[in-house]
């Protein structure tokens, strides 16, 4: 299995726009982070993990591989904000999007040019499939187990695949989804900033699921600005920041 970062920042991105603080101004590549997403590739099937606004710059930074379906965690702007430049990955067949009913019925309300009874020649084909958390299901002989979080008070998923998990937007998990976590080969998880944020991990809220998860490695994602330059931030160890178009293999 190998997992590329397409992008590991929070809604603002960074650097964020009039802003010029130590992380905005770093000319660390590694400090430049586009909106949170991912692509998990197993034995030749590309799963994306959102689809934010930055998604068509995301794809041409990597070549544009072949897309096989999509796993959204919720309908927040900068997780789905680039589902419409799915156009080309769904121009002959419809691309799966697997996501919770609330998230479908907000896709379908938000894009109604893609359900139409005689759609515009050119839109992107969906084909929305509702899960729910814990419920595992497959696609192309992958075993995909959803995991619930809470965002603020939102109930959102997390995605479970093999030894993987990526976790983004949580604040808070129930005991069921720490004990799935427990053990894994990698685990990614959502650290915002080092203060407490009221619908986000912080920098210790996360350490903190991670040291109960015990991961074999773990690497942080959606960070904002003010989480100051990777490179002045110490970790434990096993622990370490993910940036954009980072690739791991599983």
């Amino acid at each position: 299995m190998k997992v590329t970062f397409l992008g590991t920042g929070t809604s603002t991105g960074v650097p964020q726009i009039g802003c010029s603080c130590p992380t905005c101004t770093s000319p660390d590549p590694c400090d430049k982070r586009l909106r949170a997403s991912a692509i998990v590739e197993v034995d030749g099937t590309r799963l994306l993990i959102d689809c934010g606004p930055d998604f068509r710059a995301q794809m041409l930074a990597i070549g544009a591989p072949q897309i096989d379906a999509c796993l959204l965690t919720h309908i927040h702007y900068d997780h789905v904000g680039g589902l419409d430049d799915l156009r080309p990955f769904c121009a002959h067949k419809a691309m799966p999007i697997f996501c919770q009913p609330k998230v479908a019925k907000a896709i379908r309300e938000r894009m109604p040019y893609c359900f139409a009874p005689n759609p515009y020649p050119g839109i992107p084909k969906i084909d929305l499939i509702e899960i729910e958390p814990y419920h595992t299901f497959q696609f192309k002989g992958i075993e995909i187990q959803p995991l619930l979080v809470m965002h603020a008070l939102m109930p959102i998923v997390g995605f479970k695949i093999g030894n993987f998990a990526y976790i983004t937007d949580c604040k808070t998990m129930p005991k069921e989804t720490l004990k799935q976590l427990k053990g894994l080969d990698t685990l990614v998880i959502n650290a915002l900033r080092h203060e407490v944020h009221p619908s986000h991990l912080c920098l210790s809220e996360a350490l903190e699921i991670i040291a109960k998860a015990k991961p074999r490695r773990a690497y942080l994602t959606h960070m904002a600005h003010n989480m100051g330059p990777q490179a002045s931030v110490s970790l434990p160890e096993g622990v370490q920041f993910a940036h954009d178009f980072l690739s791991i293999t599983i």
